[in-house]
């Protein structure tokens, strides 16, 4: 009895989509794993015992590489602010835009306005952004020799 090299490349298939609705990156290994039994079997034509030992075995190879090669969760970024701009900003001075009107106002930073609140300012006042609230950046006066960094 031998086991179709096809069946090792629709397994193959199966696994990697299967890792499209699965968290983490694991099945893609082992989809990779009965990729290269399905070519073992298809090129080497051994008995079906040794295909499922193939598969085993480059299966715990691949899951290995995999986990050693792929970046970990909490990894330091050389772009931490990546897709987190507005908390770039804490700590930052600008200068308001529009006064800031019961507590509300804005300023621009580069080709931004962005929301801000804070205490009541008139407007070219300096800012520092002390936190940041979704899209709305919470400032308090910055001190007048500080100056404007936008």
């Amino acid at each position: 009895m031998q086991i179709d090299p096809w069946i090792w490349f629709v397994l193959g298939g199966v696994l990697l989509v299967a890792e499209l609705f699965a968290p983490g990156a694991f099945l893609v290994w082992l989809g990779l794993a009965a990729f290269a039994t399905g070519l073992i079997a298809f090129v080497g034509g051994i008995g079906w015992q040794s295909e499922v030992v193939a598969f085993a075995a480059l299966a715990v190879l691949a899951v290995i590489l995999g986990r050693r090669f792929s970046p970990r969760p909490g990894q330091s970024s050389d772009r931490p602010f990546l897709n987190r701009r507005a908390e770039s900003y804490v700590g930052r001075a600008f200068t308001l835009d529009q006064p800031i009107v019961g507590g509300i106002g804005r300023v621009r930073i580069d080709d931004t306005v962005w929301r801000v609140e804070g205490p009541d300012l008139s407007a070219g006042r300096d800012v520092r952004v002390v936190a940041v609230d979704g899209a709305t950046l919470r400032v308090v006066p910055a001190p007048e020799e500080a100056g404007s960094a936008a």
